[in-house]
């Protein structure tokens, strides 16, 4: 785990020397969280997490400032191989 640690530290760093860095962050394991849903009526309902069981969940994520498709699929790439795991490349809606 110290080597992902160190890893994915030295990609942190190599974004922001290449002004893509916006933000990352890790999440905690999902049976540690709860799931809130506001539609029905005047309180929320909340109970134990997660939203929906799976093999896989998201332990993190970056935000990255890339020109295009291609240039975030190359920090995908390097962000995969630095933290070990597969990254899914998403863009914000305009």
């Amino acid at each position: 785990m110290q080597a992902a640690f160190q890893a994915v530290g030295e990609f942190n760093e190599a974004l922001r020397a290449e002004g893509a860095w916006v933000y990352a962050g890790g999440l905690v394991a999902p049976d540690e969280s709860v799931v809130v849903d506001g539609t029905r009526g005047a309180e929320p309902v909340i109970t134990d997490g997660p939203f929906t069981q799976a093999q896989q969940h998201m332990g993190g994520f970056w935000v990255v400032d890339a020109s295009g498709p291609e240039q975030a699929e190359d920090l995908a790439a390097r962000a995969s191989k630095a933290c070990g795991n597969k990254v899914e490349v998403r863009p914000f809606q305009p």
